[in-house]
């Protein structure tokens, strides 16, 4: 198996919602600390590696975030279904027949299944009408509360889509839970891979933090624990290039190249290091797409406005099926996004940061 592709397998497979990151953080600390010159931890859960600068005053921080949209079980009822609280962004339609995955407190991953009613039963009406999801439950095949306790299930507990991860049909395209935003954590990790024998010119911390999908917390907290001078969240970007997504508000494609995001809902892009984005792009011929998520946002929301102010951009890849039990994505894209944060990196120099700033 190509190196991408199983390093992407290994971190999608890991169970970590927001709140429980424990096990990707692990994986990440395997990958990192053998080429990183040191770590660094902030008390919330975000690890980096840091590579120490040959010359100059100035640091980056690249920052994916560990953490998956799922859910945490809030009720066990007499006959052993589960009910839950959504945690991260879900649409009720992706959510019905889909199974899932729960982690008891010692570790023990119990799989279950969301239930629904069978066709055949529903009215008209309620053929029409999407459940609510605080009616939906999770089966994991018990018949009571005590049988669903004694086999482990607690309040509390971590739940998490279920997929196998696949190459489907073109062997460019993978499919997998977490690519969101497993693909952050995967290149953070690659870079210091590429980076490991070259001297450079500004300090990196490269890494993932926590809590992302529940309001950018984690990356508040890393940002004032590492206190960098420019960064770069690196997140998954909306792809528009499926029936009814095409001719939206964006043209972007798996395939395409990485995305760089000019402004979403939480930031604008620092127009210097956009700027400077572009001259790497053009100089190591890497098609970059450009693009805006005016309904989303990434830990650049919080990271920008830490400490004094940092610089901050981010850069992506298409993701399709977003917050969902699969997502699909092009292993060109991630290639080239590695490559294009990793030059960046080259690039920079206490003389190209100060021409960037204004």
């Amino acid at each position: 198996m190509d190196h991408s592709v199983k390093l992407l397998k290994e971190l999608t497979d890991v169970n970590g919602i927001a709140g429980y990151e424990m096990q990707v953080k692990s994986l990440m600390r395997d990958y990192i600390e053998p080429v990183s010159d040191s770590i660094v931890e902030d008390k919330l859960g975000g690890i980096f590696g840091k590579r120490n600068a040959r010359n100059g005053q100035h640091s980056i921080m690249i920052s994916g975030h560990m953490d998956e949209v799922g859910f945490i079980v809030t009720k066990i009822d007499k006959d052993g279904y589960i009910f839950f609280n959504t945690v991260g962004g879900w649409w009720n339609q992706v959510m019905l027949s889909q199974k899932v995955t729960i982690t008891t407190d010692d570790g023990k991953e119990i799989r279950g299944i969301i239930g629904s009613k069978p066709p055949h039963v529903l009215s008209a009406e309620e053929r029409k009408q999407p459940i609510d999801i605080k009616q939906m439950f999770i089966d994991i095949g018990v018949n009571s509360k005590e049988e669903a306790e004694k086999a482990g299930v607690e309040l509390g507990n971590m739940v998490t889509p279920y997929s196998e991860f696949e190459v489907l049909a073109n062997d460019k395209y993978l499919t997998a839970k977490a690519f969101d935003n497993r693909y952050g954590c995967a290149l953070a990790i690659d870079v210091l891979n590429q980076l490991k024998d070259d001297q450079i010119d500004i300090d990196l911390y490269s890494g993932a933090t926590v809590q992302e999908e529940v309001g950018l917390r984690g990356a508040k907290v890393a940002a004032n624990t590492v206190k960098p001078d420019l960064a770069i969240a690196v997140d998954v970007g909306i792809a528009y290039d499926t029936p009814g997504m095409s001719g939206q508000t964006s043209d972007s494609k798996l395939g395409g190249g990485p995305l760089v995001i000019m402004m979403d809902a939480t930031s604008i892009a620092h127009q210097g290091f956009r700027q400077h984005i572009k001259e790497v792009a053009n100089k190591h011929h890497i098609d970059v797409q450009w693009d805006t998520t005016p309904g989303g946002g990434t830990d650049a929301g919080s990271i920008h406005v830490a400490n004094e102010g940092i610089p901050t951009i981010t850069i992506g890849v298409p993701l399709r099926y977003m917050h969902s039990n699969v997502s699909v994505l092009n292993v060109d894209d991630y290639n080239h996004s590695v490559k294009l944060v990793t030059e960046i990196v080259r690039s920079l120099n206490d003389d190209v940061y100060n021409q960037m700033m204004w």
